[in-house]
This record gives structure tokens, sequence and C-alpha cells, in this order.
């Protein structure tokens, strides 16, 4: 990337949210979610696809909760059998087929009822999932389109964490709720009307409670919004520390900053227990305090419906069902204000995901891109402004020309454009005016995908994926064969070492390419970009990891590499470009000097003076 700064690199962000210590958190406002209703209708519009799928899950849920709503009722049948019979002749009186009956139907209704609440779970497992996998899909599709200004600005541990953690949460969220949310409301409506048919006036009794529960609900559940909301937050604040002290783990120990990292993570992991603490503690509440309104509510109805029993009122079968359903009834409510409080959790997190799909995508391609069927490499910058904050105007007005097969190298100071000229040219960046032509076409109208395929291009930081030596040269070209691979290999001096690798060229790198040195690992890179066999050649200072006589070796494959290819070539050890046909010296965004080496080293200039002070010990005076 730029060797400019650039505004919300992960560093910088979690420098800006990290720095709070243990009381820093105290009395502070929690983020609140932007759109609750509005959120949970967007996350439930994707299960629009599995349409077949929720109708069959409504329908196994309205069986199974029917049928356990009735079960009650049809045992306290069985009780006034056996109540009526001892009443009238003892218990020879009983009416022992009738009480088979009646028991045989409650039983053969709960076991249809638990086979259809089984078969209600597995659907909807099947529809979460794979609802979660679309989703994931989009995630991913997004975060190509994603612009790189994007990605720049965005700690990378948080970004990780919403595409992982956030949508893992989601799902479990939603296994968890749609299922218990939709079996408590037709469990509390199905046992309402059964209370009611029963005794309109035990079922005014238990009604009383419903206010209040919904009262505590809602106070209950709206502190616990915003501590999920926080909590998730620092979640990705979190990861981002870790992601960012495990990939520069190394520079850590080097330089003793692990107190300082320590700190930073204790301090944002004391964040994250706080806002946990307070949601988890918040969201707990909701159970016993419902179970205090359900036991309050079991008392009264016990005590009327024993006194309408001793009036003749109602039977003694009538009251135990209703009983029944005043715990049929209170139980949902419980599990209802419970699952508001996970789905608040899973809303808080698709919040996030919803941010990152509702990002800017990059500007579209073309609807009639140009094509070049038989590109030549003729690069041209005409009057190019950019720059990365609007406020600090980087590149103003540049113009050049590069000739096919011509090597253009950049030099300059930190910060001076260097590696911005080239994301421009490979627009991982869009231009604030001005335009880059390719072979005469304005790249902006060609699709980045035929833009970048006429390019090759190797970094500084080397980047290597888990996989074998041979996986990362083919990289550059997933149909070469094993001839080509081996070619690009000898090229650029990978063949070399890979023969002393114990399985050679499937020898296996792991995630840091700890298996090959620094050095190797760039020879690997420059073999994967010979393999691509690119129009245009980039290469951003390509030799800085290989020692003094690699580099020799990899100079001359780079001269066979460049032959008959346009190549820019970004470089700070003036001696790699020595025989370049154009040299461009920049500073603050600007080309100060163009040539070649020697015409600018008589010219006494800019170059001149980075040039003696890489070999003839000049000092710079710093102001």
């Amino acid at each position: 990337m730029s060797e400019q700064q650039r505004p919300g690199t992960s560093l910088s962000a979690e420098s800006r949210n990290s720095i709070a210590g243990r009381w820093g958190t105290q009395g502070m406002p929690a983020e609140k979610a932007k759109d609750f209703s509005s959120s949970t209708r967007r996350l439930l519009s994707w299960l629009r696809p599995e349409r077949t799928g929720v109708t069959f899950v409504l329908i196994a849920a309205v069986g199974s909760v029917t049928l356990y709503v009735l079960g009650p009722r049809i045992l306290g049948n069985a009780t006034d059998v056996v109540f009526n019979g001892l009443r009238s002749g003892g218990p020879k009186a009983i009416d022992f087929d009738d009480l088979h009956r009646v028991l045989l139907t409650a039983g053969a209704m709960y076991l249809v009822g638990g086979v259809l609440a089984f078969l209600q779970s597995y659907l909807l497992a099947g529809v979460v999932q794979r609802t979660m996998f679309r989703l994931r899909g989009e995630v991913e599709n997004k975060i190509n389109r994603l612009p790189l200004r994007y990605v720049d600005g965005q700690p990378r541990g948080d970004l990780l964490s919403r595409v992982t953690n956030d949508i893992d949460n989601v799902a479990q969220s939603m296994q968890q709720t749609l299922s218990q949310m939709l079996t408590s409301v037709l469990q509390i409506t199905g046992v309402l009307v059964m209370m009611m048919l029963i005794s309109p006036i035990l079922g005014a009794v238990a009604l009383i409670t419903v206010p209040a529960s919904i009262y505590l609900m809602k106070a209950i559940t709206t502190r616990s919004k915003t501590r999920y909301i926080a909590q998730w937050r620092h979640t990705g604040g979190l990861n981002a520390i870790v992601e960012e002290s495990f990939s520069g783990h190394a520079i850590v120990k080097v330089f003793g900053r692990h107190r300082e990292v320590e700190q930073r993570f204790a301090e944002r992991n004391e964040d994250l227990y706080e806002a946990g603490f307070a949601a988890q503690f918040i969201s707990g509440t909701i159970q016993p305090a419902m179970m205090f309104l359900g036991n309050l509510n079991y008392v009264i109805i016990a005590v009327v419906g024993g006194l309408r029993v001793s009036s003749g009122a109602m039977s003694l079968g009538s009251v135990q069902a209703f009983i029944q359903y005043s715990r049929q009834f209170t139980q949902p409510l419980t599990q209802f204000a419970s699952m508001i409080n996970v789905m608040q959790s899973g809303i808080a997190s698709v919040e996030r995901v919803f941010e990152l799909l509702d990002a800017p995508d990059e500007p579209a391609d073309p609807a009639e891109p140009l094509t070049d069927e038989t590109p030549r490499g003729r690069v041209e910058f005409e009057h190019v402004h950019f720059s990365y904050d609007p406020d600090r105007p980087l590149i103003e007005d540049l113009s050049l020309v590069a000739e096919p097969g011509q090597t253009v190298a950049i030099v300059g100071p930190t910060g001076a454009g260097k590696t911005t000229l080239v994301n421009l040219l490979m627009r991982f960046y869009d231009l604030d005016g001005g335009v880059i032509r390719l072979d005469g076409n304005d790249i902006s109208q060609m699709t980045r995908h035929e833009l970048r395929s006429n390019m090759g291009m190797v970094l500084q930081d080397t980047w290597l994926f888990s996989g074998t030596i041979r996986d990362n040269i083919a990289y550059g070209n997933l149909d070469a064969t094993d001839e080509q691979i081996h070619e690009a290999a000898r090229a650029t001096y990978v063949d070399r070492f890979v023969h002393s690798l114990p399985d050679g060229y499937d020898t296996v790198l792991d995630d840091e390419a700890g298996t090959v040195s620094a050095g190797e690992k760039q020879l690997i890179t420059i073999a994967r970009a010979f393999l691509a066999n690119p129009t245009i050649l980039i290469l951003d200072e390509a030799t800085s990891s290989v020692d003094t006589r690699t580099e020799v070796l990899i100079q001359k494959a780079m001269a066979a590499l460049r032959k008959e290819r346009t190549s820019f070539v970004i470089a700070h050890r003036l001696s790699t470009i020595r025989d370049a046909d154009t040299i461009l010296v920049m500073d603050g965004g600007a080309i100060v000097e163009q040539g070649n080496h020697d015409t600018l080293l008589a010219k006494r200039g800019a170059y001149y003076e980075l040039y003696n002070s890489q070999f003839a010990g000049a000092a710079a005076e710093l102001v």
C-alpha cells in the first residue's frame, strides 16, 4: 500500500478506541441499535427463499402445540372419571374402560405432538443453516466488491469478526428464537383459549399477570439491548487487537512491547467483560421475575379454583386442567421474554453484518467495456489527480508515458506516492481527476478483470497461502502444467532451493511460511509472476528480502522477465534500477525529475542526492 499513512488503519483505529482505564466505561452510554425493528424485518426477509420450509415448520408447530394444549383437558376428563366413580360407589364404580380410552387418547396425542415438535426442529435447522449459507456467501461476495479504500479504513480483526463471530451468533440466535418464540406464541394463544373455555372467571384472574409480565419484559429488554450491542462491538475490537498482535508478534517481541499489548488487551477485555456481564445479568433477571409472577398466579388460581369446586361451580378435573394450563401459560411467557434477549444479541450482530453489506461497492464496470485483443503495454498518465484524504492532496496533475517494453523505475522518499501510482494503475483506487490509458484505452472503461489480467505484481511484503510450493507458484496461472511451473521456478532460482527440501515442490507452507526463509518466499512470489506471463510487470521493491548474491541472480531473472514487457519498478536500493529506461523521481505526489540513470546523475538534482546518500555516504541534514 502507499507509504503515506492512511486514515483508519487497524493500528490507528485501535489506538483511538482502546485508550480507556478500568473505570473509563463507567457511566458511559452504550452504543444503541440503529433500528431494531427494521433490522429484524430485514433478517426475516432472508427467509423468503425458504417459504416452503417455513410453511412446513408452521404446520408442524401448530400441530404439536395444539396437541400439547389439548392434553391437560383430556387428562382432566380422566380425573373426572376417577373422581365421579369414587364419589358414586368407590373404586369398583370407576369406569376403567372409559379411563383407559381417555388415557390412551392423551398418550397418543402427546406422542404425535412430540413427533411434530421433532420434525419442526429438524426442518427449522435446515431453514436457518441454508439462510446463513446464503448470508455468508453474500458477505464473501461483498468483500470481493468492496473498494480497497473501505478495507484499508477498517480494523482487520473487527472485519473478520463480522464475517465469522457475528454471523455465527446470528445463526445460533435464529435457531433458538424462531422455534421457541413461535411455539411460545402458539402456546400462549392456545392455552388462553382453553382457559376461557373452562372458566372465564379463572381466565380473567390468570390474565391479571399479563400486563405485569409485559411491563417487566419491556423494562428489562430495553436495558439489556444496549449492552448486547456494546458486547459485540467490543468483541470486534478485541479481535482486532488479537489479530494485530499475532500478525506482528515478532515485532512486539523485538521492541519489548508485550506489556503495552497486554495492557491494551486487558483494557478492551475489561470493556467486553463489563458489557457482557451487564447484558447477561440484566437479561437473566427475566426468568426469576416471570417465575415469581407465575407462582403468584398459581396461588391465586388454586385458591379461587378450590372455592369454586367447594361451591359446585366447577369439577375437580376442570380445576386440575386449569392449574396445568396456568403453568403452561406462564412458562411460554418466560421463554418468550428470554428469547427476546437472545434475539437482541442476534440483531446486534446482524446489524454489524448489514453495515458491511450496505457499504458502498466499487464503481461498477462499464456496461460495454473496452477490450484489447493484442495488448502491447503502452501506459499513459494524463493530468492525474488523487488523494486518500480530500483535505490532503497527494498526486496533482501528474503526466507520464511508458512505451511498450520499457522499464520505468520509480524512486523517492517515503510518502512520495510511489506505490500509490501503481495502485492507481491497477485500479485499486479510482482517480479524482485525469485519465490513465492502456494501449490508448481509458482503464476506467475496461473491466477490472480485463485490466488486471494483463498485469503481474510482486510486492515488497510477500504473501503465500497455506498449500504446497507448487500450488503457490501455480497461483499465477491455474492452467499451467508442471513443466511450466518448473520452468518458472528455474528461471527465478526457486528450483535451486526446492530440491533441498524433503518434499520438494510438494512441501507444504504454513500460514507464515515458516518452512522457508524470507528471501525464498520472495523468490516464490517472483516465480508466480513469471508464470503469469503478464504484459505489464509491477515490482514493488521485489528484491528487498534477498541477500546480495541472490539479488544478483534475481536481477538476471528480472531482466529476462522484463524482456518485451512494460515494467514499473518501485525501488529504494538504487543499484537495482541503473539499467531502467526511465527513472521517475517523485516527491509529494509529483514527478520532480525524469530521465535515465546517467542523465539524472549529470543533473546533480534530487536523484543525485538520493544516489550519493546510498553510495557515497553523504549525510542528509534533518530539519
